[in-house]
């Protein structure tokens, strides 16, 4: 396991662990934790094919720590805030899947933290917020495009003028999580999930989280074309020659 002031990662049998860990503080997000995220991400070991997200204590993340928040001047703020969309894009776009495992305050730049996941699992505890609006600020860690694609614009500006609070099962209908369970087991769930995942073939999980999110952002002749040209790349790999052989034998049995 590396040793991280904020977080505690660790990989058995192909599958990381990465856990917030600043209890005391609702595993609020400083300037700290993020670095470490990055720098976790950075390093992430060859043989590795699924990332279990959690967050240790009783919430997932509390958003920004503000007992930490500076004055700073416009241009500061710009930087500041583009070390967020560095660090959370390599939760997106580091061809590794990542399962999040949700309970308690899924709040502000918690919010922009999870919406990066692929995967997200929810307990019945967990509440989503998005309090900049309270705040006499605006978000900064790439909500406006990562929240926003989840949930649509028009209910990610309602979310924030009105500060609302949504429930486990709002959540889950607006698809700020893919599955809702009991109270304690969305870490147990991620687990599962996290292990069919990574069961997959790793050029497969690559693509997935790679390519639709670019696809997404492409026009449809552009999308279409982008897929051919995954499609091409991942099945040709003599894997998966071996799994659909694998799986044709099987269906003959």
């Amino acid at each position: 396991m590396s040793e991280y002031r904020h977080l505690t990662f660790s990989v058995e049998d192909g599958i990381g662990y990465l856990t917030l860990n600043r209890p005391e503080k609702k595993n609020a997000i400083n300037d700290a934790l993020c670095l470490e995220i990055e720098d976790v991400f950075r390093a992430l070991p060859s043989d590795l094919n699924v990332i279990v997200l959690s967050g240790n204590g009783p919430e997932f993340c509390s958003g920004l720590d503000l007992s930490e928040h500076t004055a700073r001047e416009p241009f500061e703020v710009v930087q500041h805030s583009r070390m967020w969309h560095r660090v959370f894009s390599h939760i997106r776009n580091s061809g590794v899947p990542v399962v999040a495992a949700m309970h308690g305050a899924v709040i502000g730049g918690g919010l922009e933290l999870a919406s990066c996941a692929h995967v997200r699992v929810s307990d019945e505890t967990t509440f989503y917020r998005l309090p900049e609006g309270r705040h006499g600020i605006f978000v900064g860690g790439g909500a406006s495009v990562n929240v926003a694609r989840v949930i649509g614009a028009g209910r990610m500006t309602e979310m924030m003028l009105t500060g609302r609070t949504l429930n486990a099962e709002e959540g889950e209908r607006l698809g700020l999580a893919h599955y809702v369970v009991a109270k304690g087991k969305a870490y147990e769930k991620a687990c599962e999930l996290a292990a069919t995942i990574a069961t997959n073939s790793r050029y497969s999980n690559w693509a997935m989280t790679t390519g639709l999110n670019r696809i997404d952002n492409m026009s449809s002749d552009d999308g279409l074309y982008t897929e051919s040209l995954i499609a091409g790349m991942t099945q040709t790999s003599g894997e998966v020659k071996e799994r659909i052989d694998a799986f044709l034998n099987r269906k003959k049995k």
